[in-house]
């Protein structure tokens, strides 16, 4: 005995009466819902006869593709280094951060993908070499263990400013 269900449309939906354990196993696993009707992109992204976001889009490629030639143009050392420096300054505004003075938000995530991208090329210069995985990961712990914890170019330059400022109130 089946029980028979009808929705506002030519469908419809039987139920059977019987317990579960006598309904066969099915290897149905979902719905797939299409829509009918036609999807319609937000304004913003239409194309509109200034064209600004698309030219936008373009200097920002464009910018990112000077940057990465300015860093396949150092040397493994000095990406070492800038890295070293850009993860200081990155904890110099989480230190900002913290206490609520004022910074800029944006610098976070250029921060992170600068350091991303210089990462990149190193990793790509080791694959280059043909140092897999497991070295690169213990050069890397090496290298990490060299460092000499040193302030942020941004902090030696407050204190270089503080420091004249001083000199000129004694002066």
């Amino acid at each position: 005995m089946t029980m028979s269900l009808s929705i506002a449309s030519t469908t419809t939906i039987t139920f059977p009466t019987e317990p579960f354990s006598k309904i066969p196993k099915s290897t149905f696993n979902g719905i797939q819902i299409r829509q009918s009707w036609p999807i319609r992109t937000p304004l913003r992204f239409a194309t509109s006869s200034s064209g600004s976001r698309g030219s936008s889009t373009v200097v920002m490629m464009a910018k990112r593709e000077e940057e990465m030639k300015e860093i396949r143009a150092k040397t493994t050392e000095e990406i070492n280094e800038e890295v070293v420096d850009l993860k200081g300054e990155l904890f110099m505004l989480r230190l900002q951060k913290s206490v609520r003075n004022e910074f800029k938000s944006s610098e976070f995530r250029r921060m992170r993908r600068r350091i991303a991208r210089m990462l990149t090329v190193k990793r790509e210069r080791e694959l280059e070499e043909g140092i897999n995985k497991r070295l690169s990961r213990k050069l890397d712990r090496q290298w990490k263990k060299s460092i000499v914890v040193r302030p942020p170019p941004s902090l030696k330059k407050l204190q270089e400013e503080e420091a004249a400022a001083e000199a000129e109130k004694s002066a």
